[in-house]
C-alpha cells in the first residue's frame, strides 16, 4: 500500500533527490552488489561442470617418432637402423552410468546456486540498508545545520537586544557577555555541524554513486508489519539467512550421496579410430587404419580408504550444516527481535521529543516576551533558547533513528530489497544468467542418461532434524523447533 511512495519518476539527469532515486541508482551501480552478481555467475558454472559427468568427451592425438637403433653389422654395412613413424587418432568416450554420482553432483550444484542467490539477497539488503542510513544521515545533518543557522540568527538578535538594553542601563555588562559567549558557541557548533554534513555527504556518494542534492523527506517504508508476530511470520518465509542455511544443507546432503556413489560401478562406451605409418618418405597408402569399440565396466573394490574417508567427511559436513540451520534460525529471531525493539523505542522517543519541542517552544516564546518587559533576565532567555534548540536536535535525531530502525526491521524480515522498495527499475534476475548456461553443451540424450543415473544413486536416511529438499526458486519457512508448522 505504500509502494507508490517509492515509485520512481521519469529518469533525471540531475542528482538523486528522493530515497527511491538513491535506492534505484545504488541497485544499478553499487560495485559491491555488482561484484556479488558476478560471483553468482561463477557458482552457476558449477552446475554445468556437474552435468559434464554424463556427457561425451572427444580427444585427439597426433604422435611423431624418430628412432635410430645401432646394428651389429660389420662395415661398410649400415651401423644403425633409422625408424620414423607417425600416428593420429580420435577417441570418443561416453559414460552411460556412474552409480548416481553425476545425478547427486547436479543436485548439490543446484542447491549451491540457490544458496548463492540467497547470499546475493543478503548483500542487496546490506547495501540498501547503507543507502537508507546514508540518506537519512544527510537529511538529519541538513536539518541540524538549519537549526544551528536559525539558532545563530536568534542569538544574534538576542545580543542586539541585550546591547540596546545595556545602553539604556536596563541590564549589566555581564548580560552582554553572556549573550556574546552564547553566540560564539553557536558559531562553533554550526561549523562542527557543517563538517559532519560534509562527512555524511561523502558517505552517501560512496554507497549511492552520486553526490546528494537537497534530499526530499523519506517516505513511509512499505510493508512494515503491525506487530512483532507479523514480522516473525514474514521472516519465517523470506529471510535469506535461513534460506541460505537450508540450501547449504541440501547441497551437502547431496554430496553425501555423491561420495557414496563412488563405490558403485560405472559403465562407459569408448570408440577409437586411428591411422599409423611411416612419416618419411610419406605415402598415404602405407598408413594403416585401426578402429576399436569397447564397453568398459568399472567397479571399485579397494581405494586405500579414500572413498570411506570422503564419505565420512561428507557426513560430518552435512551434520555441521544441519546444526547451522538452527544457528541461522536463532540469528533471525535475534535480528527481528532486536530490530523491532529498537524501532519501538525510537518511535516512542519521537513522540516524547515532539511533546518536548512543543513545550520548549512555548516556554522560550514566553520568556522572550517577559524579558522585553523586564520580568526575565538575559540568562533566563539564553537557557530557554538552549532548551528549545536541544529539544529540536533531539527530535531530528529521533526521527533519524526511527527510520533507520524501520529499515532494520525490513532487513531482518528479508524485505529490504529493491523489488519491494522501488518501481520503474529493471530488477536483476539471477535465473536469467543461470538459464543461459544451464543447458550449455547439452545433447538430446542428456535426459535419458540423467534418469538412468539417478536410479542408481545411493539412498541417504533423512536426518533427524527433518530437513527436506526445497523447491527450486522458493524460500524456506523458519520456525522454532517446538513451534507450529509453516503455513
Amino acid at each position: 500500500m505504500f509502494a507508490a511512495a517509492y515509485a520512481i519518476a521519469a529518469p533525471r539527469a540531475a542528482r538523486a533527490e528522493s530515497l527511491a532515486d538513491a535506492i534505484a541508482l545504488a541497485y544499478r551501480s553499487n560495485p559491491t552488489l555488482q561484484a556479488q552478481r558476478a560471483t553468482l555467475k561463477v557458482t552457476d558454472e558449477a552446475y554445468v561442470q556437474a552435468r559434464a559427468g554424463l556427457r561425451p568427451t572427444v580427444t585427439g592425438n597426433v604422435t611423431a617418432l624418430y628412432e635410430e637403433i645401432p646394428t651389429d653389422l660389420p662395415a661398410p654395412l649400415p651401423q644403425s637402423e633409422r625408424v620414423n613413424q607417425g600416428s593420429a587418432g580420435i577417441t570418443i568416450s561416453q559414460t552411460l552410468f556412474n552409480g548416481g554420482r553425476t545425478a547427486a553432483a547436479e543436485q548439490a550444484a543446484t542447491a549451491e546456486v540457490l544458496a548463492a542467490r540467497e547470499g546475493l539477497r543478503q548483500t542487496e539488503a546490506t547495501i540498501l540498508q547503507q543507502v537508507v542510513q546514508a540518506y537519512v544521515d544527510v537529511r538529519r545533518d541538513q536539518e541540524i545545520v538549519g537549526i544551528r543557522e536559525n539558532n545563530l540568527t536568534v542569538l544574534s538578535g538576542q545580543l542586539d537586544l541585550t546591547r540596546a538594553k545595556f545602553e539604556v542601563g536596563q541590564v549589566t555588562r555581564t548580560d552582554v557577555a553572556q549573550a556574546e559567549a552564547q553566540l560564539a558557541a553557536a558559531r562553533a557548533l554550526l561549523t562542527t555541524s557543517q563538517g559532519q554534513l560534509d562527512i555524511s555527504r561523502a558517505n552517501y556518494t560512496a554507497v549511492v554513486g552520486e553526490k546528494p542534492g537537497q534530499l526530499a523527506p523519506e517516505p513511509q517504508p512499505p510493508g512494515m508489519p503491525g506487530t512483532v508476530d507479523q514480522a516473525f511470520d514474514v521472516a519465517e518465509v523470506e529471510s535469506p539467512v535461513l534460506a541460505q542455511a537450508r540450501r547449504t544443507e541440501e547441497s551437502s546432503r547431496a554430496k553425501v550421496v555423491e561420495a557414496k556413489a563412488a563405490n558403485h560401478l560405472s559403465v562407459a562406451l569408448q570408440g577409437t579410430i586411428g591411422y599409423s605409418g611411416t612419416l618419411a618418405p610419406f605415402d598415404p597408402n602405407d598408413y594403416g587404419r585401426t578402429v576399436t569399440a569397447q564397453a568398459v565396466v568399472t567397479q571399485p573394490f579397494f581405494t586405500g580408504g579414500l572413498n570411506s574417508s570422503n564419505i565420512r567427511a561428507a557426513l560430518a559436513q552435512n551434520t555441521a550444516d544441519r546444526i547451522s540451520i538452527e544457528g541461522a534460525h536463532r540469528q533471525v529471531v535475534q535480528q527481528v527481535s532486536q530490530a523491532w525493539s529498537t524501532m519501538a523505542s525510537s518511535r516512542a522517543n519521537v513522540t516524547s521529543d515532539e511533546e518536548q519541542v512543543r513545550a520548549a517552544r512555548v516556554a522560550f516564546e514566553g520568556t522572550q516576551e517577559e524579558y522585553k518587559v523586564g520580568l526575565r533576565t538575559t540568562l533566563d532567555v539564553l537557557i530557554a533558547e538552549q532548551t528549545l534548540r536541544d529539544a529540536e536536535l533531539s527530535l531530528v535525531q529521533a526521527h533519524h533513528d526511527a527510520y533507520v530502525a524501520e529499515a532494520g526491521v525490513l532487513g531482518a524480515m528479508g524485505r529490504l530489497e529493491a523489488r519491494y522498495l522501488v518501481t520503474g527499475v529493471v530488477l536483476y534476475n539471477p535465473a536469467t544468467s543461470f538459464d543461459k548456461v544451464k543447458h550449455a553443451n547439452g545433447l538430446p540424450w542428456d535426459g535419458v542418461l540423467d534418469r538412468l543415473d539417478a536410479l542408481g544413486a545411493p539412498r541417504v536416511v533423512q536426518d533427524a532434524g527433518g530437513v527436506k529438499p526445497l523447491p527450486e526458486g522458493g524460500t524456506p519457512a523458519m520456525r522454532p523447533a517446538d513451534g507450529p508448522p509453516a503455513p
